[in-house]
Order: structure tokens, then C-alpha cells, then sequence
């Protein structure tokens, strides 16, 4: 079996008749005759190339033949039917191969028919690392790389960043990277105030530092009774010496501990580890609440909103969800839901398969299971009806920016522009987007302002290439038969920008030059007396207005322009820092990071490079002859 759906196995598509129909019940009855009654995954795409549907089948054969009657079945699948143009298929040893596959096409697709979630960020973990004498206790996202010992999934960074605060207060553990460990003369910060215990000057030694590496590992895997009853006996041996100093730091230490199960809430006695899934729903909204459960502690909860239609089952909605929000993670040993899921076997299986160990999945109906399970339903039912309102509250403002720029439609994206400068250096223009669903900051983008003839300090010539480089793409894009990046191909219904009516005429002129020209643009100006709610706005060929200073619409906007304005001061700052950061080395060819760093560490700094000589470069080791010449000739030209 392959156990690696990144990596699908040859897409087949029948060859059918040259008479085949265009699209419908018919072109999909034409497939039916050449399908093999084995598993496999399908798509189901129309006339324009979309993927409409991705399902698995135990037989193809049957479970395509299925949708050749279209009577049978709801409006939806039967609406789904019609639009149906064209088939692929994909072959599989088994059932549980093409449950894999079809989660995997799922969440990379995003087809309009299946259940889907937005799923843009990885879960947290804490990383203790074991590649130094001194483990360093961090943050950790992404693949588990590098070398050391995992905890988590945390269900956010907060509840991440609260238990490394514990940990420093509880176990004195670095924090700090190698090169601030290695070069630290004298204790920092966190040694005064108590939350580490500067191995890097020696304050203490290495078999006393893995000591307390061990009672970290005890806590975090679970085991923190066992850690504090240690430190209580070590605290009263210290109180009976008369060492009230060290006592007192042992009882920091344990009410730091205390403080961890006092904020968790649930702390689950019957199982260690376990994730908890409950859905709760209302039409075609849904909220899956999710529990992370590990080394009997509550390490936090996410919910999430799924798209599906409204005639889909709660059982499908959340089988399918559990499918593919295990497509990148490894499953734990014990999987809680709130209600019963087809093909429940299969699904424990597939999660077995992919996470190397035995997966169990479980509906508890009494006792602390189900105690929990319940906890987790509420939780979700109360955080759909504050999604909801705030949908609600969305679409009225929505509804109002389309009422005050005369929009034929409420705007389904909005996109708000700015500029970030000192003086005309490390000029960046920033894009934000908004919708229905809010700010979609995973679509943000920033723009190095790359013109050498600007003026610095022309905040019209920056906004004017941002724009230009932005929408003469997006023209690009359009008439491109490659494929294309998603997230650069959406055109805005709206377009704010900061700045007053010379601002907006710039804006119209760079979009009609590359011929975007039916965007509606609209600026943004402070008032002479640049206070909040006195805005002006601006659009071509006609005067300016403000609206009601107590208007929502208006505090809307004023959101829209302060988050471009974070975004771009914030893009600004990472590229300042980075040019601050850069050295004269970096223009010589040749020279790259590994030599760079040697000729850094050997003569101190750049101004120690430009001044050594060329027996001295020549010393350096990895610098040949030729590269030392090459150097040393850089920094003494004429």
C-alpha cells in the first residue's frame, strides 16, 4: 500500500467515444464502461476545468454508476450532476489508500461540493532540544526537524507561550539561542528575575542543569505530581538547614507548577492523551470545537468552521472533517466525538496508518469521556453563535460600504494599500484584504519599492508602481494558460488607498495604463486636523465627502486603513533591520554565508576585514589565495 498521498499514484481518465456527450448524466454513464470494480478515488470537474466533487469508492464502477441516475438523488448532488463535464480517476490497492488520497485532494482542492476548512496554520509545539550540553526549551512550528524532544500539539501560541513562561519559572531552563548563550559575559535579564539559571556564565554546572532538564521532561510528559512532591522534600531538607534562600526559590518553583493545573480547568484522569471532536450546528453553519489532550493535561482548544452545504448529515460533515484534519498530523492514541461517523473503522485505520501507532476513535456515552465530550459540545455552540453575530455584524458593514461608494454589490474583497518610508530609504508599499470573512492576512503581501528614478519621499511614484506592478500582473494572469498562483489572481471589488484626491487621479492613471481601468478606487484623507472620524474620502470626478462620526461604516474603514498601516510600518521595520544588518561582504562575489561568518568570527567585523592584509585574509580558513586577493582589492581600489 502506498501510505503517502502527497505522492498519488498516475491520474487515469478513460478514453471515451468520440460521441460522448458534453456533460451530464450521459458524459458520466460514458465513464461507467470502463471503470474497474476496485477502489479508487474520483474527481468531477466542469466545462471550465474546476473540480467540483473528490470521493472514494470501495468499487469505482458502482459508485460511478451511481450518479447516472440523477433522480435519486438530492437537488444538490443532482445540480452537481449537470454541471459534471469531465472525470478522473485514480486507482488504488485499497480502500483505506483511497481515504488517504481523497483527504489529501480535499484539502489541496477545495472542491465547491465537499466539506471543507480553512486550515492555514500548523499547531505549536515546545521543542527541548538535546543537541547541547545546555538544552535550550522554545517554540516550536512546522516539521519536527530538529533534534530533540516534542510536546504538544497546543492548541495556540498563547497557550504555548504560558507554559514556556511556567517552565522558565518552574525549571530555570535557557530560552536564549546558541549564539546569544555563547556569547554572554555576565547573566541576563531572566537570571535577576529568577527564570533561568545562566549556564552560559557558569552560574551553575552541567550535571545540575540536566537535573533540572530531567524534572521538565517528568513534568511535561505528564508525571508533575511526582516533580513537586521532589521539590517539596528538597524545600523542607532546605528549610530544616536553615537555607531559607534556597527554600524559598523551591517554593516558587512549586507554585509556579500549581499555576499550570489552576488555569487548564479539565484535567482528565482516565486517559492520557486524547484529542476531542464536537461538532454543533445550525442550517448550514457548523463549529468544530477540538480538545488537545496530552500527558493528562488540557494543553488547549481551537474551533473551526467548516463550508458544506445544508442538506449534508452532522455524521458526513464531521467524518469528513476528521479526515482532513489529520492529513499533515499525526493522529494520538485516542480520538473522542460528540457523535457517531460513517465508515468510523476505516477512518481509525487510515489514522493508524499514518501515524504509525493504534488509533482509537470512541463516542463516549457516560462517565468523564462524555463529561468532557459535553464540555467541548458547549463550547462550540456558544462560539457559532458569536460567529454568527459577528457574520451578521459583517454584512451590515459590508452592506454599508456598498450603500456609501455606490457598489453595485456588497464587496466580497476589499483591498487597502500603503506606504512605509524613512526619507525615501527601505521604501515598502504593503496590500491588505478584507471580506465577509474578515482580514485575510493570508493574502497580505508587501511590495520593495524598486524604481531608482523616485523622487525620496514620493508617495504618489511608490503608490502608482505598487499598484502597477500589482494589477498589470493580475492583466497578466488573465489571459496565462500556465497555471497561476490563487492568492494573485482574485480581483478587488474595491480599492482603498491612503491619500486625498492627487493620490486617487495617480491610482486611476497606473490602473488605465496597464488596463484595469474598471476598478473602483477610492482614498482616504486625514483632515487638516488629522483626527479620528474626520476623515475625507475621495473618488474620481467627484468632491470629496465624509460621513457620520459616529457611523460603524466609518470605523470600519478606519480599521482598513490602520491594519494596512501596521502591515506596511511593520514590512518597513524587517527591511531596515535586514539592511542594518547587512555588511560590504555580501557584495563580493564569492563570499557567501559560510565564508562570511568565518571572516566575521576571525577579524571581529567588516571594518576589520576591510583593514587586514592579504597574508592575514589568506589565514582565514576556507579563503583561497585567489578569493583573499579578491577581497583585499574590494576594499583598496582606487
Amino acid at each position: 500500500m502506498d501510505e503517502n498521498p502527497q505522492n498519488p499514484p498516475p491520474e487515469e481518465s478513460p478514453r471515451l467515444p468520440a460521441d460522448a456527450p458534453l456533460k451530464g448524466p450521459a458524459r458520466i454513464e460514458a465513464y461507467v464502461k470502463t471503470l474497474p470494480d476496485s477502489p479508487g478515488v474520483y474527481r468531477m470537474l466542469n466545462a471550465k476545468g474546476e473540480v467540483l466533487y473528490v470521493g472514494k469508492a470501495s468499487s469505482l464502477k458502482k459508485r460511478v454508476a451511481a450518479y447516472t441516475k440523477p433522480t435519486a438523488q438530492t437537488y444538490r448532488i443532482a445540480h452537481m450532476i449537470s454541471e459534471t463535464a469531465e472525470m478522473i480517476f485514480i486507482s488504488t490497492a485499497s480502500e483505506t489508500e483511497a481515504l488517504l488520497l481523497e483527504s489529501n485532494l480535499i484539502k489541496r482542492l477545495k472542491p465547491r461540493y465537499n466539506v471543507t476548512y480553512r486550515d492555514d496554520k500548523s499547531f505549536p509545539n515546545i521543542l527541548l532540544r538535546t543537541d547541547h550540553p545546555f538544552p535550550q526549551v522554545l517554540k516550536h512550528r512546522g516539521a519536527r526537524a530538529r533534534d530533540g524532544v516534542y510536546f504538544g500539539p497546543f492548541a495556540s501560541a498563547g497557550a504555548v507561550n504560558m507554559t514556556l513562561n511556567t517552565l522558565q519559572r518552574a525549571f530555570l531552563l535557557r530560552s536564549c539561542s546558541d549564539a546569544v548563550f555563547q556569547g554572554r559575559t555576565r547573566p541576563c535579564l531572566l537570571y535577576q528575575i529568577k527564570r533561568c539559571s545562566a549556564p552560559c556564565t557558569g552560574r551553575i554546572d552541567a550535571e545540575s542543569y540536566a537535573a533540572l532538564v530531567a524534572q521538565a521532561k517528568t513534568f511535561l510528559t505528564g508525571k508533575s505530581r511526582s516533580v513537586q512532591e521532589l521539590l517539596a522534600r528538597e524545600m523542607n531538607d532546605a528549610s530544616e538547614r536553615m537555607d531559607f534562600e534556597s527554600a524559598a526559590q523551591l517554593r516558587d518553583r512549586i507554585r509556579a507548577m500549581s499555576q499550570i493545573h489552576a488555569r487548564q480547568g479539565i484535567n482528565p484522569s482516565t486517559f492520557a492523551e486524547a484529542d476531542v471532536f464536537a461538532l454543533h450546528r445550525e442550517g448550514a453553519q457548523s463549529c468544530v470545537q477540538v480538545f488537545f489532550f496530552r500527558a493528562n493535561q488540557n494543553w488547549g482548544n481551537r474551533p473551526f468552521f467548516p463550508r458544506h452545504a445544508g442538506d449534508i448529515g452532522n455524521d458526513e460533515v464531521l467524518a469528513s472533517f476528521l479526515t482532513q484534519f489529520y492529513d499533515t498530523r499525526p493522529a494520538p492514541s485516542l480520538i473522542l466525538l460528540s457523535e457517531d461517523i460513517p465508515d468510523c473503522q476505516l477512518i481509525a485505520e487510515a489514522l493508524c496508518i499514518r501515524a504509525g501507532h493504534r488509533v482509537e476513535i470512541a463516542v463516549p456515552v457516560r462517565g468523564e469521556k462524555r463529561e468532557i465530550v459535553e464540555a467541548a459540545l458547549q463550547n462550540a455552540r456558544a462560539q457559532l453563535a458569536r460567529n454568527q453575530a459577528e457574520s451578521a455584524t459583517q454584512r451590515a458593514l459590508l452592506d454599508g460600504i456598498a450603500e456609501t461608494f455606490a457598489l453595485d454589490a456588497p464587496p466580497k474583497r476589499i483591498e487597502v494599500y500603503d506606504n512605509s518610508h524613512i526619507q525615501g530609504a527601505n521604501a515598502v508599499g504593503a496590500m491588505i484584504v478584507a471580506g465577509p470573512e474578515g482580514f485575510q492576512k493570508a493574502e497580505y503581501r508587501r511590495f520593495n519599492i524598486k524604481s531608482a528614478d523616485l523622487t525620496p519621499g514620493d508617495d504618489i511614484g511608490m503608490m502608482r508602481e505598487v499598484l502597477t506592478r500589482r494589477f498589470g500582473r493580475l492583466i497578466r494572469d488573465s489571459g496565462s494558460e500556465e497555471p497561476i498562483d490563487e492568492k494573485w489572481s482574485k480581483w478587488p471589488d474595491l480599492v482603498l488607498i491612503d491619500g486625498g484626491a492627487a493620490q486617487v487621479e495617480a491610482a486611476h492613471a497606473a490602473l488605465t495604463e496597464v488596463g484595469a481601468d474598471d476598478v473602483t478606487i477610492v482614498g482616504v484623507a486625514k483632515s487638516i486636523e488629522r483626527e479620528a472620524g474626520r476623515e475625507h474620502f475621495y473618488r474620481q470626478g467627484q468632491a470629496p465627502f465624509r460621513l457620520d462620526a459616529k457611523s460603524p461604516v466609518l470605523y470600519y474603514l478606519q480599521r482598513l486603513r490602520d491594519e494596512a498601516h501596521r502591515f506596511a510600518i511593520g514590512s518597513h521595520r524587517k527591511r531596515r533591520a535586514k539592511a542594518i544588518g547587512a555588511t560590504p561582504l555580501e557584495e563580493i562575489a564569492g563570499v557567501g554565508t559560510r565564508r562570511k561568518k568565518a571572516l566575521l568570527t576571525h577579524f571581529g567585523s567588516a571594518r576589520g576585514v576591510a583593514q587586514a592584509s592579504l597574508a592575514d585574509l589568506e589565514a582565514v580558513d576556507g579563503v583561497s589565495s585567489a578569493l583573499a586577493r579578491k577581497i583585499y582589492d574590494f576594499f583598496h581600489t582606487e
